[in-house]
């Protein structure tokens, strides 16, 4: 996919996801709530002989449709380092501090309102996530404001961020363990291995390897997503067959890209932003949870990437994205404050209860729209601050120029 057409593919699928987010809010308060809620708890039964995974409709989304999500997350991980923005540790470095300050304030931020809570500290992860899809919809809607480096830079923070997350729900989200499933799973992990190591492209090996994968890993108590990361970087970057070279996983990553961008998050933002303003649940904005996780979102982010960047480049082992200054990383880390997708995936294992759920999911929705409009502000002073500072700039090169053609 080109640069032009990815970058319109990402304004489409942010503008659905939002029109979807917005649509399930109209739904929830209006008279078809009954109708969202009917579809959402629908229940769903796959029987084979005696084995079935019977669940309502919310969690084969949360738990099935969403391996898409983790799938291309791995797919694009695996390609950045070992071709693209992550391949040498110049270029590592600084999405790296930032994404580790990106992830530490925020959760620093929630655990400072809710220490004395065992079950408010089960939602400490909610606000370090980066929505990558409405980040970088933000970043494409302002258009030539934004510095291609910093669109750059963004997607590998996030990259970055997404890893984190994979690696917080495996360690702190995982339910009591079950033996069994998790033998049945290692095997579904050799397997996976065994068609990478012989170069198998067939999709049907991968498709057959992954649903065993995900049946074990969705009865083992770790969280079934975590079978399309496993998925995804089995997959081979490159292979050989008869005289000609091609790229598997580029192939995948291309094909899937459009269904999981303009397909699973907005029907996963659809089912799971339908929020219902009840006064409880406004009230409760005020709570220490709600408050975590509003302010880690707009301040913990903000403060975690700008302020870990900073010491990187002071400390000279990282540097600023090509044509920026600190405006434009500063509007940038204030436009990773937008965690919805994997904030709200979060929310959903962290609380069962439906009121603290519901009011979570009202948390991340307003501090990633006052993060968004943060941003939006932020790089549109640094973008107006850079135009005008850009004729100066000419001026000095010609002059430089003339004063060299004299000597």
């Amino acid at each position: 996919m080109n640069p032009k057409a990815l970058s319109r593919s990402q304004k489409v699928a942010g503008l659905i996801t939002l029109a979807a987010m917005l649509l399930a809010f109209v739904l929830d308060n209006s008279p078809a709530l009954e109708w969202y809620q009917v579809v959402h708890h629908l229940p769903v039964m796959v029987r084979v002989g005696t084995f079935a995974i019977d669940k309502p409709l919310i969690l084969w989304i949360n738990d099935g449709l969403m391996v898409f999500f983790f799938l291309l997350i791995a797919l694009e991980l695996k390609r950045e380092i070992l071709e693209g923005q992550l391949s040498t540790a110049r270029s590592i470095a600084t999405p790296a501090f930032a994404a580790l300050g990106g992830m530490a304030a925020p959760a620093l931020v929630y655990v400072a309102f809710n220490a004395g809570d065992p079950m408010a500290m089960r939602g400490w992860a909610i606000p370090t996530a980066t929505d990558t899809v409405l980040a970088l919809t933000v970043l494409v809607l302002l258009g030539a404001r934004v510095p291609a480096s910093l669109k750059v830079f963004l997607t590998a923070l996030a990259i970055f961020d997404d890893l984190g997350a994979i690696l917080v729900i495996a360690l702190f989200y995982t339910e009591r363990l079950a033996t069994p499933s998790l033998v049945m799973a290692g095997f579904g992990i050799v397997a996976l291995i065994g068609l990478n190591v012989f170069k198998v492209t067939r999709t049907a090996a991968y498709v057959i390897v992954g649903v065993f994968l995900w049946i074990a890993v969705l009865k083992s108590g770790v969280h079934a997503t975590l079978a399309g990361v496993a998925i995804g970087l089995a997959i081979p970057m490159k292979v050989t067959q008869n005289g000609r070279s091609f790229s598997p996983l580029r192939e995948t990553e291309h094909q899937l890209y459009p269904w999981v961008a303009l397909g699973v998050v907005p029907v996963f933002a659809f089912f799971n932003s339908g929020i219902v303003l009840s006064m409880p649940t406004v009230h409760a904005l005020a709570s220490p949870t709600s408050l975590g996780i509003v302010l880690g979102l707009l301040v913990g982010k903000q403060l975690g990437i700008f302020g870990a960047v900073w010491l990187a480049v002071k400390l000279g082992v990282a540097k600023l994205p090509d044509g920026t200054n600190w405006w434009h990383l500063y509007g940038v880390a204030l436009v990773a404050g937008i965690g919805f997708t994997m904030s709200l995936f979060v929310a959903g294992l962290a609380f069962s209860d439906p009121e603290v759920f519901r009011s979570a999911r009202l948390s991340v929705v307003v501090g990633s729209l006052l993060s968004a409009a943060g941003g939006v502000a932020v790089l549109r002073f640094a973008s107006r601050k850079r135009l005008s500072a850009a004729p100066n700039e000419m001026q000095q090169a010609i002059l430089k120029m003339k004063a060299s053609k004299e000597a």
